[in-house]
């Protein structure tokens, strides 16, 4: 036997020519070699919306869209805020500039009249509105006497001591407040000004009204204590208030609170996940869903989850008891029946042609009636393995090269030579023994057609997106009518060979019950894959299965 071997995972065709001679169904078909810009258009549609689905219901994708927008609203609606917090920075300010304006016009009438500094008139109507964290006091320069820009404290509300005013103007000083006085008379225009005094007590300079009279310039210094103005922001910037930082506390902990609750479903279903992973692997792994729950919510879905895995195992014991039971209940009286036939043999006339022929017809029912026995035990047999047993990743290319070594005696007594192709350490999740059906099964099946010296051909290959097994012989193919139902149950349209190599129609062995590619693809749909079969134009048939790329996944 002639075997060969690769290592890339791309390889060429055994077969070069590979056309479909006769037309598939969907259980034997091939691609078509042109697609029109319409259905690459449709097709693109397709993957892009089942892409937008799969997204749009992913869990993950769900709480990182949740992490993005609460992450983002805070700065969408800060800057929102702060903009109407500045208007209403801007109001309220125009509101104080305006309410010193009407201060200082109440004052002309007294300053204008007044003859000396120490009119007492002054002080009753400053104190009259100092009010509300407001602090006014009152300043004035002379006409002459005095160099320019110097200035006489005159009064202020709320009173300071005497011994506080060297205090208070050294401070003004400081800040350049007494400097401006002199520009806000020169100016004749109100000035603007924010300061903290010595002691670190803020306060917000909202304004110098300048008051003009007969003796000179009088200039309203009104003050206000940025403890007043904590919710407007005016005393400090906006995000350092305190309903700011109230807002911003309760944001966090309902943000906090949202992801906890999107957190622990995720990680609830992750350990879902990991008990159906153990259950899967593992077989008759004793994890149960229940056990693993952290979410009391989740506990009934838990433990319909586990009941539906006891009535699984349940059922594939059932099936595997009932298969066992049915083939030896069968088989005893097939058994009675050959033994009284062999009887039946011995005694009939070797010149009745008629009861030879009728003995011979029961001797091949009971043969085919024997066969379909032992398939249907081994069906049910496969049916429970499918169920119950661990899924593991398994080398496909070792599994294969074991199961050629297996074949190599009975494909030498037919002079049969097997080469295979195979892509390196291509592993899937699966039964091992469920894959060992399916290669020993499609392997048979081209076996029992291939005649002296002809060739299978066994190719394995990987890419992205699939799994591509194909086997290909060079025996008779199937007839084009029924190559529709070559997967199906009870289906066998097999001729048997003369000893010259001449197919004999009217033949048909009974060995085989019509089952073998029928399991293949049961087990390859369950697996998510696919399964075709495709006649050669150069004669012969190829079996292709195709995995799909998670049925691959380590």
């Amino acid at each position: 036997m002639g075997t060969e071997q690769t290592s890339g995972h791309r390889l060429r065709e055994f077969v070069t020519n590979s056309e479909q001679s006769t037309p598939t169904s969907s259980k034997s078909k091939t691609s078509p070699r042109l697609v029109t810009f319409g259905g690459n258009a449709r097709y693109l549609s397709d993957t892009f919306t089942s892409a937008i689905g799969r997204i749009s219901a992913s869990l993950t994708a769900k709480f990182t869209m949740l992490i993005g927008i609460f992450v983002a609203l805070p700065f969408i609606l800060y800057g929102q805020l702060a903009e109407a917090d500045r208007q209403t920075r801007t109001l309220l300010a125009d509101s104080i500039k305006h309410g010193s304006w009407l201060i200082a016009q109440s004052l002309t009438p007294v300053l204008g009249q007044a003859g000396e500094l120490s009119n007492p008139a002054i002080g009753t109507i400053l104190n009259k509105f100092a009010q509300d964290g407001t602090v006014l006091q009152l300043m004035f320069h002379p006409n002459s006497g005095r160099r320019p820009g110097s200035f006489y404290f005159v009064a202020s509300a709320p009173p300071i001591p005497t011994q506080g005013t060297a205090a208070q103007l050294d401070d003004l000083a400081q800040h350049g407040i007494l400097k401006s006085l002199g520009d806000s008379c020169t100016g004749r225009e109100p000035l603007e000004f924010r300061y903290a005094q010595q002691n670190s007590t803020k306060e917000l300079l909202t304004s110098v009204v300048p008051i003009e009279s007969q003796s000179g310039c009088w200039a309203l210094v009104s003050t206000h204590n940025g403890s007043e103005f904590l919710s407007t922001s005016l005393s400090e910037p906006y995000w350092q208030t305190r309903g700011v930082r109230i807002a911003a506390a309760v944001y966090i902990a309902f943000a906090g609170l949202a992801i906890l609750v999107a957190e622990s479903v995720r990680r609830a279903l992750r350990h879902f996940r990991s008990v159906a992973r153990e259950i899967r692997q593992g077989g008759s792994s004793k994890a149960t869903f229940y056990s693993r729950n952290i979410v009391p919510e989740l506990a009934s879905v838990a433990g319909d989850f586990d009941h539906l895995v006891y009535d699984l195992r349940r059922a594939a014991a059932d099936i595997r008891e009932t298969a066992e039971e049915n083939a030896h209940a069968i088989k005893t009286p097939l058994a009675t029946i050959r033994s009284a036939l062999e009887s039946i043999k011995r005694v009939v006339d070797s010149s009745d042609q008629r009861s030879r022929r009728a003995v011979c017809l029961i001797e091949s029912s009971l043969s085919r009636l024997t066969v379909l026995v032992s398939a249907s035990q081994r069906l049910g047999n496969d049916t429970a393995n499918f169920i119950e047993a661990p899924k593991l990743s398994i080398n496909l290319t070792m599994l294969i090269i074991d199961v050629l070594q297996n074949t190599r005696d009975f494909a030498l007594e037919k002079n049969i030579n097997l080469i295979h192709r195979l892509a390196v350490d291509v592993h899937v999740l699966a039964s091992r023994g469920i894959l060992e059906v399916i290669v020993e099964n499609i392997l048979d099946n081209a076996i029992s057609f291939a005649k002296d010296r002809d060739i299978i051909m066994v190719t394995l290959s990987k890419s992205d997106d699939r799994i591509d097994l194909c086997i290909d012989d060079q025996g008779p193919g199937i007839d084009p009518r029924n190559i529709n139902h070559v997967f199906e149950r009870y289906v066998s349209h097999r001729p048997s060979f003369t000893p010259n190599g001449v197919i004999n129609s009217d033949a048909e062995e009974p060995c085989h019950a019509g089952l073998g590619l029928w399991i293949v693809r049961r087990h390859v749909e369950g697996l998510g894959g696919e399964v075709t079969a495709t006649n050669l134009v150069q004669g012969g048939l190829r079996v292709r299965v195709t995995l799909p790329p998670n049925a691959s996944h380590i």
